[in-house]
């Protein structure tokens, strides 16, 4: 778990800087602490560098990457973790291949050579950022995980493509603009982000299960990306009567173990991440049936009862003979530390839950660990979230009456109502994009396309007129692939449009790796391992919503490790509490405001408009205004501290220089 950096350039000539190289290694150091390294091919106009943090193969020498073939014709960097690596080196060795490491990088070189790129790429099991450049057939290619656990951006700019794990990597590169996109800043101002784009200028993200490749012609650069992975829920015509309800109990338990058993292979200490929800106890009951000795858990709690999980959580711990480590949060912690954390986010934030995910990874290094297996994905498997109910008793119900489905509906509000504003929206929401694409608006879009109305408002007004008619809805809807959706159940739609929206741009950035790595912590999720998932798109809806029950099948799976109290629990998402719930997060909140948010701060940053910042605080303060529009507009204020921040961060401030400071100071040099 590491972070990468590279440049091509379009003319192969052009050599690579290697004091630019060191620096985009340097401004994410803390992605790897461990060390770095560089390489450059300069009569190929190419050049890598790493930052490494030290999980698998603990030689400081023989792990140290960028890797290159002893022919030159491969250059490989990798962040992340590939699994059941030691099975296929052992196999690629009894077919002759020669390992010069313990790592489990070095085997995509000895795959690709032997199978090629599309071969090679189904051997890849894990959570990874991959940059890989060919010699012979003069080409880069950027390779992402799956579901996009690890980031990777790129942007061509000026005959080059730079590309790195962080927006902050690219800005290290002296010639890569740093400017806020109209229609990036109107997407950070009401939280959901359209699929593959960021907020800044020019920046894109590798999408989650693809493969971005560069190769030159003519002195020109040409960009493929191509999918070589997808969430593939079966046609509803496929689907055929279902079997056993104990067929698919064995078989998301048997994948379920195997993935997390993958998991806990590491040359260092792994500890686990545990909440009072059953994904987090799950991963927990697990991994301590699997080690000898006990596990450690982590736990965070917070001071706002309605949130706090930590007693669910300690029973869990018990229950197995976990050593737990709790630590409690009190309110004002949170903004506190906000703007750090934005600075690993590199995106806003509606919820502090990030800020609490910055803490307790820091707590984790500190307590002498440097990698977790958490809970993150069950959800989206298995459909866990109220929105998922939701649509499924509005569009996946072919039996029940309306009156039944507004039963439902009107159950599913009062057992969630904490949620209502952040995870469901307050009033239904009709997109007309989202409805043509998928049938109807996913709940789970709903709250933020809600929230999308106060964002021309509090854009200033030369920005305001770029975004002018624009759709968000169909910007998003434009960016998901409608065969992936047709003649799916309405239950998989939703499924699919969560994964390919919330879990990559919310939950496993802010909530997730970023915040994490911010700390040099690596995080593993089992059930995001995509043999898991490939059994989880072909159980039936009732598997995933029985009645009531979300996760049925998850729960009948693992009944057995399960307390009671969790095996019977509506599901209750992990979540901080929001600003306007607690008066010593409020002003903390509001010293930010004042802060960010002042006519001088909004006028130097030119993002915002001052009498719409200050409408939307007056709306959120008014005598008729909502809990659940609190809660939405909570999230909106929270964005626009957020885009002022990192305008401070990221426009304003000089990131080269910063880059070239921080490895003159780690005495990281070419």
């Amino acid at each position: 778990m590491c972070g990468i950096a590279g440049v091509f350039h379009a003319d192969p000539s052009r050599p690579v800087d290697p004091e630019t190289l060191v620096a985009m290694a340097a401004i994410q150091h803390h992605r790897g602490p461990d060390g770095f390294g560089y390489k450059t091919q300069d009569d190929r106009g190419v050049g890598f560098s790493h930052a490494r943090l030290t999980i698998i193969d603990l030689d400081e020498n023989r792990g140290r990457q960028p890797f290159v073939t002893p022919d030159g014709h491969l250059m490989l960097a990798v962040n992340g973790e590939l699994y059941d690596y030691k099975r296929i080196r052992t196999d690629l060795t009894s077919r002759g291949a020669k390992f010069r490491t313990k790592s489990d990088s070095e085997m995509v070189l000895h795959l690709y050579e032997r199978f090629g790129l599309e071969d090679m790429l189904p051997y890849l099991r894990g959570e990874f950022a991959i940059a890989l450049y060919d010699r012979q057939h003069d080409r880069l290619m950027l390779i992402r995980d799956r579901f996009g656990v690890k980031p990777l951006y790129w942007t061509e700019v000026n005959g080059r493509v730079v590309f790195g794990s962080e927006l902050k990597v690219l800005f290290a590169h002296p010639e890569v603009p740093r400017r806020f996109e109209a229609r990036g800043l109107y997407h950070q101002l009401m939280q959901t982000m359209v699929p593959g784009q960021t907020a800044f200028e020019g920046i894109h993200q590798v999408k989650p299960g693809h493969v971005v490749t560069i190769s030159r012609r003519h002195g020109k650069l040409e960009i493929r990306d191509e999918r070589y992975w997808d969430m593939d829920f079966p046609l509803q015509s496929e689907r055929g009567p279902e079997k056993d309800e104990q067929h698919y109990i064995e078989g998301v338990r048997e994948k379920l173990t195997e993935a997390v058993q993958l998991r806990l292979e590491a040359d260092v200490p792994v500890a686990c991440y545990l909440s009072g929800g059953i994904d987090s106890c799950i991963t927990l009951g697990l991994s301590a049936a699997t080690q000898q000795s006990p596990v450690k858990a982590f736990t965070i709690g917070f001071d706002n009862d309605d949130y706090d999980e930590t007693a669910i959580a300690r029973e869990m711990a018990e229950s197995v003979g976990a050593d737990q480590d709790i630590m409690t949060l009190n309110a004002d912690h949170l903004y506190d530390n906000l703007v750090e954390t934005l600075w690993h986010a590199e995106r806003t934030i509606y919820n502090t839950l990030g800020v609490a995910k910055l803490l307790m990874s820091r707590h984790v290094n500190q307590a002498g660990y440097r990698v977790v297996v958490t809970g993150e994905g069950s959800d989206e498997l298995f459909a866990g979230y109220p929105s998922f109910r939701r649509d499924m008793f509005l569009h996946g119900l072919d039996t029940l009456s309306p009156a039944e489905r507004a039963s439902w509906e009107q159950l599913l509000s009062e057992s969630n109502q904490l949620f209502q504003g952040a995870m469901l929206a307050e009033n239904e929401l009709h997109d007309p994009a989202l409805d043509e694409l998928v049938g109807f608006t996913p709940s789970c879009l709903q709250p933020w396309l809600a929230s999308a109305e106060h964002a021309p408002g509090l854009m200033a007004p030369h920005l305001r007129e770029q975004v002018k008619g624009y759709e968000p809805g169909r910007a998003i809807a434009g960016a998901l692939d409608a065969d992936m959706l047709e003649g799916r159940h309405p239950l998989d739609k939703a499924q699919y449009v969560w994964i390919k929206t919330m879990l990559e741009g919310q939950i496993l950035t802010w909530g997730g790796d970023r915040v994490d790595m911010a700390n040099s912590m690596e995080a593993r999720p089992p059930f995001l391992d995509h043999h898991l998932a490939e059994e989880a798109v072909n159980l039936p809806p009732s598997m995933r919503i029985n009645g009531r029950t979300e996760k049925y099948v998850l729960r009948e799976a693992m009944k057995g490790l399960l307390p009671r109290v969790l095996y019977e629990r509506e599901k209750f998402a992990f979540m901080a509490p929001p600003a306007h719930t607690d008066p010593k997060k409020w002003a903390a909140m509001r010293a930010l405001a004042d802060q960010y948010l002042s006519d001088e701060a909004v006028a130097e940053a030119g993002l915002l408009d001052p009498a719409g910042v200050k409408a939307l605080f007056e709306l959120h303060q008014a005598r008729d205004t909502t809990a659940s529009t609190q809660v939405q507009l909570d999230a909106v204020i929270n964005h626009m501290i957020g885009v002022q921040v990192l305008h401070h961060q990221f426009v304003a401030q000089d990131i080269p220089r910063l880059a070239r400071r921080k490895a003159e100071s780690l005495g990281w040099r070419p």
